[in-house]
């Protein structure tokens, strides 16, 4: 007989001679792998991190605010904001670039939505996945409830990171068709943890319940030419599961002791070759936020190559849309696939490639400025551009190679590989070209005077005492 067997058999005669089933005899065992997770995860709040972990972290939150601040004014964005109108209260909790307050959970659905409204906000390199567009929204709302300091979000958001990727990694080759939902949901309650201090075994039953909604998502987002239904599977979903989660977990709700373990359980489920010690490997060592892409350009993420490249060949040798006799771009299959003359401008790499050699950037505004799509000097310069497939790229993944070949009407060619794109961990942004990047996004919203305080706030977040002095600065005037 089976170990599962001889337990479940255990339980029957329990139950045949009357004794109590308060709960499975095998639900209550714990884990190596679940006793190291639930330990490191219960002491994050009060662990120090490296300086280089904590201006990463920065970056990361600074870039997901200002993710947050642009897509209120884009169609997720707006819905966001009349979803969060709904529901509001006097006193409640922030909803970004507005100046409405709500429930925690609503926050942090809407805040979620508002963070991945488009391309702007951070993600894997290999595709996958987009943490920081829940597990922010997750401490801002969870941190406001408690008045955490600024120290304390910095961990939270950290830990979040360590716990959502770690998740992706032990469960992607498994039967998920899509991993955003798996890593909001996991990351984003382990920062929901950290925030509300939850002690070991809070933790173990906290784990348990994002893994019951983690495994929701399917992929059909792809399909959602108005990015409103991927804003909320991206973010807000993720954000409302963890602060859901959280809370019920502090008011006194209980779950299983070890979802990764036993019977059934959340790895054996998804990927049955997946190794739970995944989940711990090299926790306190390997900080998964400075893995993390920031994305220079506010575009979807298998366009930044090309757009490096293309840039990095218009320094080198400057020429005009006019003098262009074809551009062709060679990158992953999956990545053509998923930017091959798309209906929405930061999502068509044929579109943003012409508008850089017409604008010689790529802004904000450009990359979503939808009637251009349309324009006919965009649309002649559009024609010159060829987007080829190429499998050797693709065995290349998770590093989002590409090649860019220019061929100009003299017959002069110029071309550009791009192995790590800027913002990647190899390449990674500069602090003056995240703020560049956060103050592009934000000034618009918010005002060059409030959005340059909100920086430098962001820059100096292990300063703040309570997150809810970050309210003033987060709302629009």
């Amino acid at each position: 007989m089976t170990r599962r067997e001889v337990l479940r058999g255990a339980a029957w005669t329990a139950a045949a001679m009357g004794f109590p089933l308060g709960a499975d005899l095998y639900a209550q065992e714990i884990s190596p792998v679940m006793a190291a997770l639930s330990k490191f995860m219960s002491e994050a709040r009060d662990r120090a991190l490296p300086d280089k972990v904590v201006e990463e972290a920065k970056h990361h939150i600074l870039d997901t605010f200002a993710a947050m601040v642009s897509g209120s004014e884009l169609p997720p964005g707006v819905q966001a904001l009349k979803f969060a109108k709904a529901f509001s209260m006097e006193k409640g909790y922030t909803v970004v670039a507005s100046k409405l307050l709500c429930g925690p959970i609503e926050a942090a659905i809407a805040n979620g939505e508002l963070a991945h409204s488009d391309e702007t906000d951070d993600d894997y390199t290999g595709g996958g996945a987009h943490p920081g567009s829940s597990i922010v929204p997750t401490v801002l709302a969870l941190g406001e409830k408690e008045g955490i300091s600024g120290t304390h979000f910095l961990r939270a958001v950290t830990l979040g990171y360590d716990v959502g990727m770690r998740a992706f990694k032990t469960l992607s080759e498994g039967v998920l068709k899509d991993t955003h939902n798996l890593v909001g949901s996991m990351g984003s309650s382990a920062a929901a943890g950290c925030v509300l201090s939850l002690n070991q075994q809070q933790m173990r039953w906290l784990i348990d319940y994002a893994a019951q909604q983690a495994g929701a998502g399917i992929p059909v987002w792809r399909r959602d030419t108005d990015h409103i239904e991927k804003g909320f599977v991206f973010g807000g979903m993720g954000a409302r599961n963890a602060v859901t989660a959280a809370l019920m977990i502090q008011m006194g709700w209980t779950g299983v002791n070890d979802v990764l373990a036993g019977p059934d359980n959340f790895i054996v489920s998804y990927a049955p070759k997946g190794d739970p010690a995944a989940m711990i490997d090299k926790l306190g060592e390997r900080y998964e936020v400075t893995l993390t892409t920031l994305k220079r350009w506010t575009t979807g993420g298998p366009i930044q190559s090309p757009l490096d490249a293309l840039q990095l060949i218009l320094k080198k040798h400057p020429f005009e849309p006019d003098q262009v006799k074809e551009v062709v771009v060679r990158e992953s299959t999956s990545a053509a696939y998923t930017v091959n003359n798309r209906e929405m401008p930061d999502i068509c790499l044929q579109h943003m490639v012409a508008v850089m050699l017409i604008d010689k950037t790529a802004s904000f505004k450009a990359a979503h400025d939808k009637p251009r799509m349309q324009d006919p000097e965009v649309l002649r310069v559009r024609a010159k551009v060829k987007l080829v497939p190429d499998e050797e790229f693709e065995k290349m993944i998770p590093k989002r190679v590409a090649v860019v070949e220019v061929t100009l009407n003299d017959g002069t060619k110029l071309s550009e590989r791009v192995e790590s794109v800027r913002g990647t961990p190899e390449n990674p942004m500069s602090r003056d070209e995240v703020v560049a990047k956060a103050r592009d996004l934000m000034d618009p919203v918010l005002g060059k005077d409030q959005s340059m305080k909100l920086v430098d706030r962001m820059l100096n977040i292990e300063n703040v005492k309570d997150v809810r002095e970050l309210r003033p600065l987060l709302q629009r005037g």
